[in-house]
């Protein structure tokens, strides 16, 4: 069994922001300091103890597939779930991969590298007892817009189209969930994650390391600059489960 739940990973978004730098590449496979994107998020979930991976797709989601095959390279286990004709969002891109996810499972964004501990996370959901858990970051207007307020380990407030300028959090972009959260509803997650806040149902867990994210060019350099300046891993340490001295999100 696992020691960590299975991670969803939503990897199907156009990344319009990038403009011609994905005209023939999905913005997972973007190479950054030296590999594709995707790879470098798969290895840091890898050191921190996950074993499952489902990748939701959609656009170029075949060559996303073919560059990462079923996982075993990286020592994973790695799945897929294709949006249909059209795009579905976020939430409903999860819900079709309900199937491959159990009743348990944490959900990333396919453009964060986030330096967290994601069994503890998963630990964390767990004992709160309630459908879903979001990681957050104290923010406070440094690295984007502040749009979560946190309470007695609950977000109690999230609005991500509608922030107020009491909010002093930031969705850090790694969520837990129940399955039975997930399984009707909006279809983009931002929207889940409100309704789940308003009913009392949204636990909160705080981040340490700030983000980085690939979604924007100047958030691309900074990545690349940040990875190009990670110390080089010995390949038996990634495949091991080796838990580095990284724990972090944007």
């Amino acid at each position: 069994m696992s020691a960590v739940s299975p991670v969803c990973v939503l990897a199907g978004g156009l990344g319009s922001r990038l403009g011609d730098r994905i005209r023939e590449t999905p913005k997972p496979l973007l190479p950054v300091a030296g590999k594709p994107f995707l790879i470098h998020q798969l290895e840091l979930l890898r050191r921190y103890g996950v074993d499952r991976v489902v990748l939701c797709v959609g656009f170029r989601g075949e060559q996303i597939e073919e560059a990462i095959g079923d996982g075993a390279e990286l020592g994973l286990e790695v799945g897929y779930a294709y949006d249909g004709q059209i795009l579905a969002g976020t939430a409903g891109a999860i819900r079709g991969a309900l199937p491959l996810l159990g009743e348990r499972f944490l959900v990333l964004y396919g453009d964060t590298y986030l330096r967290i501990d994601y069994a503890e996370v998963d630990r964390a959901h767990a004992r709160s007892g309630l459908a879903a858990m979001m990681t957050v970051l104290r923010n406070e207007g440094r690295w984007d817009t502040s749009n979560a307020s946190l309470r007695g380990g609950r977000v109690v407030r999230y609005d991500k189209r509608h922030p107020s300028a009491d909010m002093a959090w930031i969705d850090y972009g790694l969520g837990a969930f129940r399955a039975d959260a997930l399984a009707e509803g909006p279809e983009d997650l931002a929207d889940v994650y409100h309704q789940l806040a308003e009913s009392g149902q949204l636990a909160g867990y705080e981040a340490k390391e700030r983000f980085y994210e690939i979604g924007t060019p100047q958030a691309l350099r900074e990545t690349e600059r940040f990875l190009t300046a990670l110390p080089i891993r010995p390949r038996s340490l990634e495949r091991g489960g080796t838990r580095g001295s990284e724990a972090r999100r944007t």
